[in-house]
């Protein structure tokens, strides 16, 4: 019989039509269980009457008590086989609440006769509305009766408000009786206190505590508005500003106080709409029949707020975490920069390291630590394993590599130029047809001024391809040479034409008489000699008024 019942419950569905022949063949083994108790019930009866008027030694006293221990287990095999039915049929059945004041009495999971258990729900919940429209209604009218099917709950003159079968008793594991004064109880409670709720003085109280929380809301209005209004009037007394100091002076005080009396109306209206929002379930609270709003309500603000707190416990962990790598490489860094700042003030020395090579090297150091945090970070921030996350990761990730490949071509030529050290701020240089003074040395270009006062931006990329004339490395130890060539016929004596040039570059201010000027002879010519004077200065940047002078 369970093998039978088993294959017919595997194959019911969710829904009491797809529950049909899986309920109607367990009522069936219920009913045959049943009858087999009845019969048992007498036969027992019976066998515990004659063993009464029997010797205890006799063979048939011992036989009828083998018996009557051979039903008893019978019972109990029978009692746990309609529990594992129950259960089975448990998993399958769904239930229909009695709710006929909004807040469900009891749950109806068995049809009954033509009736399937969600409209065996609506006519009870139709019923007891209908006792507790009677104003007569006396909790002792409403008695428990036997009946075939188990026992009944009946109203007044025997109108039935529902059946409790011995099928549902045994869904709860009761008697069907203890089920029915259950549900008695319950029904009594609901339509006693349903009443007291609708009473005229509950109603009075109802709409005083609503006038009462209106009353309460526009009072808490009108201290906000005053609070804002008086924050206005301070800020327009005191000329407060946003952005204040030399920085910011770009932005008009006036635009700046402009802003600020716009963000605190934005405020206040915020506020005004929260208060009114907050105070709405308190109103909808009041009356029975908008609780339901209330809930409503206050879960459109608390279950964000929940999940934004949880969010944030559930952070926690791994925020101590970030903290600790965060401090970790903050302090390496301020370690390091120490040290690369003893070595560019020239207190600490490293064979083959450079001054001018502290701060470029801290740098990079610097952002390779800073990347290497952020790698280790990245598992760490909420939302890192979110395909949005990663999508929106990896699209940066393209734009920056398809973008960025000059400037990435930049930044290695000023590397590779900061080590070979081929100038330094304030030189005097020639880059492809620019000549001028170092100004500025950056990761992506080099500024220079010319002799023209005129600024130039050439990119390290261009640097490093081109070549690069320094003028003031060697100018204070000799000096630069600067010359210039003078051509005269062959009628002029060389000796006296060489001796003329060294009097002109020894009185130019800026050429230096030691070491002293030399004068070469570079070409004879068909009807000239031309002849270089050369002379050493350490002035490399007046090389234009030098050669004028001269």
């Amino acid at each position: 019989m369970l093998a039978v019942f088993l294959a017919a419950a595997a194959g019911s569905g969710a829904q009491d039509t797809t529950h049909t022949d899986s309920a109607k063949l367990f009522e069936w083994q219920v009913a045959q269980v049943f009858n087999q108790q009845r019969i048992d019930s007498l036969l027992r009866a019976r066998l515990e009457h004659e063993l009464s008027t029997l010797d205890s030694n006799s063979a048939r006293s011992r036989q009828l008590e083998t018996e009557l221990k051979q039903m008893k287990q019978a019972d109990s095999l029978r009692r746990q086989e309609q529990m594992d039915r129950i259960a089975l049929l448990k998993k399958s059945n769904r239930g229909y609440a009695v709710a006929p004041f909004g807040d469900t009495l009891f749950m109806v999971y068995l049809k009954l006769g033509a009736n399937n258990s969600s409209e065996r729900a609506r006519l009870i919940s139709g019923r007891i509305l209908k006792m507790y429209e009677d104003n007569f209604f006396v909790p002792d009218s409403l008695t428990i009766q036997k009946s075939e099917w188990g026992h009944e709950l009946t109203y007044k003159a025997g109108e039935t408000i529902l059946t409790v079968t011995e099928l549902d008793a045994l869904w709860f594991d009761k008697s069907s009786e203890d089920l029915a004064r259950d549900y008695r109880n319950r029904i009594i409670k609901a339509i006693q206190q349903e009443k007291i709720e609708e009473s005229p003085g509950n109603w009075l109280k109802r709409i005083g505590l609503a006038l009462l929380i209106l009353a309460g809301t526009t009072l808490l209005i009108r201290l906000i508005q005053k609070l804002y209004g008086r924050l206005q009037r301070m800020v327009a007394d005191r000329n407060w500003q946003l952005l204040r100091g030399k920085r910011f002076s770009f932005i008009p005080a006036e635009f700046q106080q402009r802003l600020i009396r716009q963000l605190i109306g934005l405020f206040r209206i915020i506020t005004i709409l929260l208060a009114i929002y907050l105070c709405l379930p308190l109103l909808f609270y009041v009356f029975p029949d908008t609780q339901d709003i209330t809930n409503t309500l206050l879960n459109w603000i608390i279950t964000p707020a929940r999940q934004v707190l949880t969010g944030i416990l559930h952070f926690l962990p791994n925020l101590f975490t970030i903290g600790v790598i965060y401090l970790i490489t903050h302090y390496t860094i301020k370690g390091l920069q120490f040290l690369f700042r003893e070595v560019e003030k020239g207190k600490l020395h490293f064979p083959g390291f450079h001054r001018d090579f502290a701060r470029p090297t801290f740098n990079i150091i610097r952002f390779i630590l800073y990347a290497f945090m952020l790698v280790v970070m990245f598992p760490y921030l909420p939302g890192s394993g979110s395909p949005a996350f990663q999508g929106v990761s990896v699209f940066l990730g393209i734009l920056l590599s398809l973008g960025s490949s000059s400037a990435i071509n930049n930044v290695i030529a000023g590397l590779v130029i900061t080590y070979m050290r081929p100038f330094k701020i304030g030189d005097r240089i020639r880059i492809g047809e620019t000549v001028g003074d170092v100004i500025e040395k950056s990761m992506l270009v080099i500024r220079v001024r010319t002799v023209k006062n005129e600024e130039v931006t050439v990119p390290n990329s261009t640097v490093l391809a081109s070549n690069t004339v320094n003028f003031s490395a060697n100018s204070q130890q000799p000096g630069l040479i600067i010359h210039s060539t003078v051509t005269i016929g062959y009628d002029v004596p060389w000796r006296k034409m060489q001796e003329t040039l060294k009097k002109a570059a020894a009185i130019t201010n800026g050429l230096l008489k030691d070491p002293a000027p030399f004068v070469l002879q570079t070409s004879l010519d068909d009807f000239y000699v031309s002849y270089q004077i050369n002379a050493y200065t350490q002035e490399a940047n007046r090389q234009a008024q030098l050669y004028s002078d001269l």
